[in-house]
């Protein structure tokens, strides 16, 4: 359909609702089907009850319309392909909203930082006199169809790495419930930085630490959980992993001026894995172990220590890295190559998980960050 003639049925039903008419072309555009359906009608075309569609609608974070005709036949089909996996029996009907809301609330984040960020750049009027408004619908007309495979071919991307995941789990149990290494980093003072700085310095500066989080966790083989701002939240199947990940990430806020200084709390232990995110006694001691930390500084729990420890990745003391080096030397061998040290702190209460022992991670003197870099 080409703009002029989307334009004027549109325009149109603008004036009758009130609505801006490019807001409604865009819409148009961009589901590729006019408004057709109140939501009782999409409900009966697709062969579910109202109350089942209402569930789906708001779990996908969408508003509710009362009895306006918003809804298209993508709408429809969308609650057709929904109920008929339900039908099927391939999923539950808890397990269908879970997927609309999991998908909903993913692609929601990243709708806006799409319009917010990306579009907004490139709408800019090229030429005096020109309007956003008469630029954007040939923007996006031509971006659409990219970002749409895009957008498949990162999904696909991602699905198989997360099955390869699970398939490799020892049990049924451990696909909803498995032993992982929690991190999250914090940028310390950060509260203090929103009085000083403005609006877009602070965006600024949290952008270029949530990217270049996000970049180090994923080339280090760990998983990107969910940035907060002002603090990060990763996992990695291994301690060793997760260990070089907070290490990484220390030593490189250190060499940015610009960035304040950071600190991070990690975990080893039992996880639950719900829609894309990570619960349990686990991820709180990370939590808390990241507000005690000191700055531009790792602790780990004892758990962590202890998996450290086991892969051979961390000696349980620096008398017993000598020791080992003794023996080898004497059977004419290579004495143990540590990544990481561990020095016990005080052992202190924390709230809701009791007292614990953190452990100080850093880098061994044989192992300098140069040595791993890519």
């Amino acid at each position: 359909m080409t703009v002029d003639d989307s334009g004027s049925g549109t325009d149109a039903q603008g004036a009758d609702t009130g609505e801006d008419p490019l807001a409604l072309r865009l819409e148009q555009l961009i589901l590729g089907a006019e408004r057709r359906y109140t939501p009782f009608q999409a409900a009966r075309s697709a062969g579910v009850t109202m109350e089942l569609a209402t569930r789906f609608w708001r779990a996908m974070g969408f508003a509710d319309v009362g009895q306006a005709k918003a809804l298209t036949e993508a709408d429809v089909l969308a609650l057709r392909r929904l109920a008929g996996l339900v039908e099927a029996g391939l999923l539950s009907e808890a397990m269908a909203v879970q997927v609309a809301r999991s998908t909903g609330q993913t692609t929601a984040r990243l709708a806006e930082w799409q319009i917010d960020s990306f579009l907004e750049g490139l709408t800019e009027p090229p030429e005096p006199g020109m309007t956003r408004t008469e630029v954007t619908y040939p923007i996006i007309e031509l971006l659409l169809p990219e970002l749409e495979e895009f957008l498949v071919y990162v999904w696909r991307r991602q699905l198989a790495a997360s099955a390869g995941r699970v398939v490799q789990g020892a049990d049924d149990e451990e696909m909803v419930d498995r032993r992982l290494a929690v991190g999250f980093a914090d940028l310390v003072g950060f509260t203090r930085l929103t009085r000083r700085m403005e609006e877009e310095e602070l965006g600024e500066l949290v952008e270029a630490f949530e990217t270049t989080a996000a970049d180090l966790v994923a080339a280090r083989g760990g998983r990107l959980i969910k940035t907060l701002g002002d603090e990060v939240l990763y996992a990695a199947d291994d301690a060793g992993t997760a260990a070089e990940i907070a290490l990484r990430l220390i030593e490189t806020m250190a060499n940015d001026e610009t960035m304040p200084e950071l600190r991070v709390g990690m975990a080893f232990g039992t996880v639950t894995t719900r829609m894309g995110d990570v619960f349990g006694t686990t991820v709180n001691l990370a939590s808390r172990l990241t507000s005690i930390a000191p700055r531009d500084a790792v602790l780990v729990d004892t758990a962590f220590a202890e998996e450290l420890i086991r892969t051979g990745d961390a000696p349980a003391s620096e008398a017993a890295a000598a020791e080992a080096a003794a023996a080898a030397e004497k059977e004419g061998e290579e004495p143990p190559a540590y990544r990481f040290a561990l020095q016990p702190m005080w052992q202190r209460p924390v709230r809701g998980l009791g007292v614990v022992e953190p452990w100080l991670l850093t880098r061994r003197d044989s192992a300098p960050a140069s040595s791993s870099s890519s």
